[in-house]
């Protein structure tokens, strides 16, 4: 068996990130089977989520959405309405500047977002551990290069 201390540097890096990717992907494809499951896209989903977890006093602007989408502006306005089509989110004016959408979880929204957040946390949790160990190559690649560059 090889270990991550026999690889030359480079193979470090490109293991350690293909094991993380890996990882990442396989959590992927079970959300958006879990997103299909319910009728709706994974970015409909995302878009869910960032508007729930929006930290307090922000508001769900179409550029604040696409911002923590990293969608450009027109790409976030087709998502809300094609989430806005199925029920699932609601523009509202804002009153301090009626040139702005704000947007809103729906009680369908809300639903089908509460289901799906728990889905994708029991079936995380057994993942966590070969998550965080790719996490951890990672990082101990990156401080020992960052340090050899230094």
């Amino acid at each position: 068996m090889t270990t991550v201390s026999s690889l030359s540097a480079n193979d470090q890096r490109l293991k350690s990130l293909a094991e993380f990717r890996y990882e990442m992907r396989r959590f992927m494809s079970f959300s958006e089977a879990a997103a299909e499951r319910y009728g709706i896209a994974t970015q409909q989903y995302q878009l869910m989520q960032v508007i729930a977890a929006m930290p307090e006093g922000q508001d769900a602007s179409i550029s604040y959405l696409a911002e923590r989408m990293v969608l450009k502006h027109n790409s976030m306005v087709e998502l809300v309405d094609r989430a806005e089509r199925s029920g699932l989110v609601k523009r509202e004016h804002d009153e301090r500047d009626l040139r702005r959408s704000l947007v809103r979880l729906t009680p369908e929204g809300e639903s089908v977002l509460t289901k799906l957040v728990e889905e994708h946390v029991a079936e995380l949790a057994p993942k966590c551990d070969p998550l965080i160990e790719a996490l951890k190559n990672l990082q101990q690649l990156a401080l020992t290069t960052a340090g050899s560059n230094g």
